[in-house]
């Protein structure tokens, strides 16, 4: 007699183990311990992810068209032999994208499942939150030119540097796979394209209308979960995290200061339109300017929201080493710029 197949056991911890537990669970458990909160954390959080939706949905509908036309295939081979090019372009124009270190997640997961390099990739990564045209003026209004220009040359020098350091590390045969087993990564359960040269009519087969969809559900529940988790930390951290306890760790002078300018901004997050204004007053009351570099430096790349997004994307060897790059870069820039100024 054939043996009857027991159905799956209803597991409720492996169920709770995902990021939406923790953005349900943290808006219910404000309501219930300072219920005054709730609804603004509910607002900030809301707002900063409608403010993103633009950019998911513009990453998720490029990756969902150039998997169905099987673009994928090209853009790995046009990135061949060209890495030391991309590393400098995406430094560049990560400094010129409007990108806070959140919002850069979805189209970070889109040129990494394309097979972009993960060096041109890093370096535009480090370098986009840093700065952009609005936060450049935005800066030099707050702490002058001298200070808004340096800000700039860190970000491209952040950029250049870590995509630099990740090329040497991939030629030694690492960061092979940068990233987890994700949606983002590919569809492995999902139909395929044949194999064979691009086409761009992706609505002309059942088989590109099928991987179209397949990619654009799963990529774009993909970012929304993390990227809501990204918020709701970010809402936490500016309502109970003071910035007169962030003020009293980062003044005086010396190089001590800088140090700890960074590893404290790295989780205190204050994005690119707050923190100038609030630097300009630490400043004035006796703060350094290698200590307000690196704490901007530092927010900008390595928040705990940001930190969140990308630890869901890549694995553990790569974020190691964003975080490393990150931190390291903004005590480097904040050093330097000390000296400069």
């Amino acid at each position: 007699m054939a043996d009857l197949a027991h159905p799956p056991r209803f597991n409720l911890l492996e169920r709770l183990k995902t990021p939406w537990t923790v953005v349900v669970g943290v808006p219910i458990a404000t309501l219930v311990l300072d219920p005054g909160q709730a609804v603004p954390n509910l607002q900030f959080a809301g707002a900063a992810l409608l403010n993103t939706l633009p950019f998911i949905l513009f990453a998720v509908l490029m990756l969902a068209y150039l998997k169905a036309a099987g673009a994928d295939r090209m853009i790995a081979e046009a990135f061949k032999g060209q890495e030391l090019r991309m590393i400098v372009v995406a430094s560049i124009f990560g400094g010129l994208a409007p990108f806070c270190s959140c919002e850069v997640i979805p189209f970070v997961a889109a040129l990494l499942a394309l097979g972009a390099p993960l060096s041109a990739v890093m370096a535009f990564w480090l370098s986009s939150p840093l700065i952009d045209p609005p936060t450049l003026l935005i800066t030099a209004a707050a702490l002058g030119w001298p200070f808004a220009i340096g800000k700039a040359v860190v970000a491209v020098a952040l950029g250049l540097t870590g995509g630099l350091i990740v090329m040497a590390v991939m030629r030694a045969e690492h960061f092979e796979v940068p990233l987890k087993n994700t949606p983002v990564s590919g569809c492995c359960g999902g139909p395929k394209i044949p194999s064979g040269p691009t086409q761009w009519r992706v609505w002309a087969t059942a088989d590109q209308r099928s991987v179209f969809g397949v990619e654009f559900k799963e990529n774009a529940l993909f970012l929304l979960k993390w990227l809501a988790l990204a918020y709701t930390l970010e809402a936490l951290l500016v309502t109970y995290v003071p910035a007169s306890l962030i003020a009293g760790l980062v003044g005086g002078e010396g190089v001590l200061p800088v140090v700890i300018a960074a590893v404290v901004g790295m989780p205190a997050y204050l994005n690119g339109y707050v923190a100038p204004a609030l630097l300009a007053g630490l400043m004035e009351q006796g703060m350094s300017a290698g200590a307000a570099m690196a704490f901007l430096t530092a927010g900008a790349v390595s928040s705990i929201p940001a930190m969140a997004a990308v630890y869901s994307l890549v694995k553990a060897p790569v974020f190691a080493a964003y975080l490393g790059l990150g931190v390291s870069g903004a005590i480097v820039g904040g050093l330097i710029f000390q000296v400069v100024v």
